[in-house]
């Protein structure tokens, strides 16, 4: 009786865990999003290692999702969304470091012009 109770319980759980994921249309557009983000700073994959490796994921997102493996479409969308920003951090990090470097040269000329009045 017990087990009876047990199994019929139990039935549920386990064909809910055998349910496929469903597809990752939003993660996907997360992740063009973000793609197109990075490329809209004038970044391309052969300037950006990270860029690169985003588009590579993205596309075997897009395989996957073709494939209708939606768990390894996700994760290679989130992966590449992932590497999007990170391509787009390092791209917006190297241009603030370049325009400091810009702004402490200017400081400088301004000092010696104004130590030599």
């Amino acid at each position: 009786m017990i087990y009876r109770r047990f199994c019929t319980a139990l039935v549920p759980l386990l064909l809910s865990a055998c349910a496929t994921d469903p597809a990752p249309v939003e993660q996907l557009r997360l992740t063009e999003q973000a793609l197109a983000q990075a490329q809209a700073l004038g970044l391309a994959a052969e300037q950006s290692a990270a860029l690169g490796q985003a588009e590579e994921k993205f596309a075997l997102a897009q395989a996957a999702m073709q494939d209708e493996d939606y768990k390894q479409a996700r994760i290679q969308a989130e992966q590449a969304e992932l590497d999007a920003r990170l391509a787009e951090a390092q791209y917006l990090t190297e241009k603030s470091a370049q325009q400091l470097v810009e702004l402490n040269n200017r400081i400088s000329r301004l000092r010696k012009q104004l130590g030599g009045l």
